[in-house]
């Protein structure tokens, strides 16, 4: 019962989290628009760099791997204190390895969710890369650096935001499961890498047509329906 009630707390914070919109919240604040209006239509730091300009992009890129690394610190830190005043004797520590590492699992999708499907936002938002990348630098940071050296690596090389947030997400899920980490943790890494892979399904069309812009070119499809 203990588990399942500090679950739902880490759930229902997890998602808030996830779901504050930096991006929207950036084009309202410097420029008094919706950004879901303009560019690919995605509150993401990309669309921001494309809409904003590159401090703004900036800022909101930290803000949403800010998001994913907060979710996942809150969860390890709620789930033994909520443990400890809840029960008449303390956590063990292998009570702890075994429960913690599921608690950071739900709310890892849990804040990815938020981010792409936002309460604030009628439930659109982002395509949760960023905040993905918070999610595996707190949870194991071998496996976010990984993943954030693929990235570099990518776009240094392609000039192509999606597809390297994508090989970065299959780059996360090789480390995850090459390395020594718990079986949640490898549960988590493989369905949020899907769901990322999932938020960029239009990228994914545009890339195999040959249409899908590099870094600091103009995006595609602006007025077309959001994806």
């Amino acid at each position: 019962m203990v588990f399942w009630i500090a679950s739902a707390v880490g759930l229902a914070v997890a998602y808030l989290l996830g779901s504050t919109p930096s991006g929207y919240l950036a084009g309202r604040l410097l420029k008094g628009i919706d950004i879901r209006e303009h560019g690919s239509r995605s509150t993401g730091a990309t669309n921001v760099l494309r809409t904003l300009g590159k401090w703004p992009a900036l800022a909101v890129l930290l803000v949403d791997v800010l998001k994913g690394a907060a979710a996942i610190v809150f969860v390890r830190w709620f789930y033994p204190w909520f443990y400890a005043i809840s029960s008449a004797t303390p956590p063990t520590a292998l009570e702890l390895q075994v429960w913690v590492p599921w608690a950071v699992c739900l709310a890892g999708l849990a804040v990815l969710l938020g981010h792409g499907r936002s309460i604030w936002l009628n439930f659109t938002g982002g395509k949760s890369a960023a905040t993905g990348l918070g999610v595996l630098l707190a949870m194991s940071w071998p496996v976010g650096l990984g993943a954030a050296a693929t990235f570099v690596a990518s776009l240094a090389l392609f000039r192509i935001v999606s597809l390297s947030s994508m090989l970065a997400a299959l780059t996360a899920v090789a480390l995850v499961c090459g390395l020594e980490q718990p079986l949640p943790y490898r549960l988590l890494v493989i369905a949020g890498s899907l769901y990322v892979i999932l938020r960029h399904r239009a990228n994914i069309q545009r890339l195999l047509a040959g249409t899908e812009p590099r870094l600091g070119h103009g995006s595609p499809g602006q007025g077309a329906a959001r994806p």
